[in-house]
């Protein structure tokens, strides 16, 4: 709302941009969040009108429209603007840090995605593919689903002679409760075209994102 300066004139307050809050993307009910954190709360034995917990379902459901992004919107988009290059090596982007939350327990996983594809004609811009790997995490997820779903969008949606996902990560359903194994990693990878097929290839592209040379199968 305009406020009267020293001088008497109008002027319009600017927020603080560094308080912006989030938006709920379509789609995320969020008092309906509120209503069943609240009721969580209650359920555990607290009280959920108490000072550190009054706000809790309001900053829950939040959090969740953040977290649970990716639902609505299809990642595969970005990868619908391409360049025509000739360009017959592997592309890679590696180390993309993602978060995800593990559809059974709503408990996040946190890790990095390695994600390659040897163009045929097509080539798309770098950051397209962490927005991809953003996109398909950014919703209730397993982390074997995730590492399909990249490669097959690249694959559909690029027509590459070969693409490959790995991710590695760390689910705090198994760090933090249930088996209780702080330091574990579970390691996925889904590699199609030449990158599955030809022993030589797939040799070169999990060398690139681990910096080793990788043995394969003659």
């Amino acid at each position: 709302m305009p406020r009267r300066n020293g001088n008497g004139k109008h002027s319009t307050a600017v927020r603080d941009r560094s308080d912006a809050r989030p938006l709920i993307p379509d789609g995320i009910d969020q008092p309906r969040i509120e209503r069943a954190v609240r009721e969580i709360l209650i359920a555990i034995g607290e009280d959920p009108d108490r000072e550190g917990l009054v706000r809790t379902p309001n900053r829950v459901a939040r959090a969740y429209g953040e977290l649970m992004a990716g639902l609505s919107e299809d990642p595969r988009v970005h990868l619908k603007t391409v360049f025509t290059e000739r360009y017959d090596e592997v592309v890679l982007l590696r180390d993309i840090e993602f978060h995800s939350l593990c559809e059974h327990h709503l408990l996040p996983f946190v890790g990095k995605a390695h994600v390659a594809y040897l163009p045929d004609g097509k080539v798309v811009g770098l950051s397209k593919l962490a927005r991809l790997v953003e996109g398909y995490a950014r919703r209730p997820q397993v982390q074997e689903r995730l590492t399909t779903e990249i490669a097959d969008a690249l694959m559909e949606e690029l027509n590459p002679v070969g693409a490959a996902c790995v991710i590695e990560a760390t689910h705090t359903c198994m760090t933090i409760r249930g088996a209780k194994k702080p330091g574990s990693t579970m390691v996925t990878s889904a590699l199609r075209g030449i990158f599955k097929d030809n022993a030589p290839s797939r040799n070169e592209v999990l060398s690139l994102m681990y910096g080793t040379r990788v043995q394969g199968p003659c």
